[in-house]
């Protein structure tokens, strides 16, 4: 879905960027995803989700050369999608990649299985969103 800006029907104040991110993530707890799916399947299941809600968004949002973001919204949050349990020193370069570019102002990490990474990179805020929590039960 390409972002049309002239939609302003889920646009927050440039200084709002906590208020958006607290909306997505209430709009994220609504996925029921099963444990079996596929990353392209979640991102699938996401990008249905962000458009039923009015979330102008971008998939594969080109942040530069090599750099590539699951999703991209209006409101400059980034969301990446990994399946499994991710290397946390790739994560965490990944993490810096994409937060050094203006256009991202927060990062969602969807993950099945929860990483700790900081709180904030470069300046900018990194929240997990853990989809285990969705099914019920703690996945180790």
């Amino acid at each position: 879905m390409a972002i049309d800006t002239r939609d302003d029907s889920y646009r927050v104040s440039t200084d709002d960027i906590e208020g958006a991110v607290k909306d997505l993530l209430s709009i994220l707890a609504r996925l029921r995803i099963g444990f079996t799916h596929s990353e392209y399947e979640i991102q699938a299941m996401l990008a249905d989700l962000l458009t039923e809600h009015g979330i102008n968004h971008q998939k594969e949002y080109r942040l530069g050369p090599r750099n590539r973001i699951d999703f991209y919204t209006d409101q400059g949050i980034g969301i990446e999608v990994k399946r499994g349990r991710p290397n946390k020193a790739q994560l965490l370069r990944q993490l810096e990649r994409y937060t050094s570019f203006k256009e991202i102002r927060a990062v969602v990490l969807v993950l099945d299985r929860n990483v700790n990474i900081p709180s904030e990179i470069k300046g900018k805020s990194c929240i997990v969103f853990g989809l285990n929590r969705l099914w019920g039960v703690a996945l180790g």
